[in-house]
């Protein structure tokens, strides 16, 4: 296992419930791998407000889109499993 930190920015907007499950489950699994988390709230920027609204939560991880939530938001499982993957 590499000690390599996984670069994770969630995009968002303020009063969002969702975003605001997906940070929590994001800072647990922090416990288990080393990250270091980017909150974004896209009603900052009108490009990633266009681009976002209908899909956030999003989660990218170094770098790339991984995560858009269009058909369910995305689960601590799914997260868990992502993060695994690309820390081995």
């Amino acid at each position: 296992m590499n000690n390599r930190q996984l670069e994770i920015v969630l995009y968002g907007r303020k009063k969002c419930h969702l975003c605001e499950e997906v940070e929590l489950i994001i800072r647990a699994l922090a416990e288990e791998f080393p990250l270091q988390l980017s909150v974004v709230d896209i009603e900052s920027d009108e490009q990633l407000h266009e681009e976002m609204m209908l899909v956030i939560p999003v989660v990218a991880i170094d770098g790339e889109v991984v995560f858009r939530s269009i058909t369910h938001v995305v689960t601590m499982e799914e997260l868990r499993a992502e993060f695994a993957r690309r820390h081995n």
